[in-house]
């Protein structure tokens, strides 16, 4: 049994989706971040980062894994499921999963900061993040455009960085003439498995941001931690 400690986050459903698609049996522990769940004595016990997701794999004495990425290869070696063996088409994954961890991540988790919690707008930081995230979107078409996924079959890195891409209109950056990409996003998201995954646990707000009522609610929400320096996010 994994005990699964998240929130309704991109990084948070990495995990989910993962445990969904590996069929792992797991108990969902939501922290909430607005109460700064996440920064108590016993949260920050499994990870002293203080920041969402964290498992503990209760058959394996209770180990305690922190980060997302670290989580998601934890499960993969765990299961021998989502991840080649061999060197190479290791080394596939772990190139796309870094490729999310340290660039789709961080620019999509500043623009959204810059573009939609802000309480200033800065056009500056705001094109800064919006188009270094479009950048790497269409390094992903332009891979895509040869490959159905991103390292071979498909693997955690495709769970990666879909949570993140998916949300992109949130971010204010748009997939418009990315066909692959799009074509990418449309088919990871008829897995059952990762509409499961993205409903533990649910979020209040549908990230293609069909409501804007919804939208403006959930960004002042988020707007009141950055103010306060409290993390929406779980961490990369």
């Amino acid at each position: 049994m994994i005990d699964l400690y998240t929130a309704a986050t991109p990084n948070g459903h990495k995990v989910s989706i993962a445990l969904e698609e590996l069929a792992l049996p797991y108990a969902l522990q939501v922290i909430n971040l607005s109460k700064g769940e996440q920064k108590e004595p016993a949260f920050l016990k499994l990870n002293p980062n203080g920041r969402i997701p964290a498992i503990v794999d209760r058959e394996a004495d209770d180990f305690a894994v922190f980060e997302s990425g670290a989580i998601l290869v934890y499960l993969a070696e765990k299961t021998g499921q989502l991840m080649p063996t061999d060197t190479k088409g290791r080394s596939l994954v772990m190139q796309w999963l870094m490729f999310q961890m340290g660039g789709i991540g961080p620019m999509m988790g500043q623009a959204n900061v810059f573009y939609r919690y802000f309480p200033e707008k800065i056009p500056a930081a705001i094109d800064r993040y919006q188009g270094e995230s479009t950048r790497l979107f269409r390094v992903m078409d332009v891979h895509l455009k040869d490959h159905e996924y991103l390292a071979g079959d498909y693997s955690i890195a495709d769970i990666a960085n879909w949570a993140w891409v998916r949300t992109h209109k949130w971010s204010g950056v748009s997939t418009e003439g990315m066909p692959h990409l799009q074509r990418w996003i449309d088919a990871i998201r008829a897995r059952p498995a990762v509409l499961k995954g993205i409903e533990m646990p649910p979020s209040n707000l549908n990230m293609r941001v069909d409501d804007e009522a919804k939208a403006k609610q959930f960004a002042e929400e988020a707007r009141k931690m950055v103010e306060t320096g409290k993390s929406r996010d779980g961490g990369v």
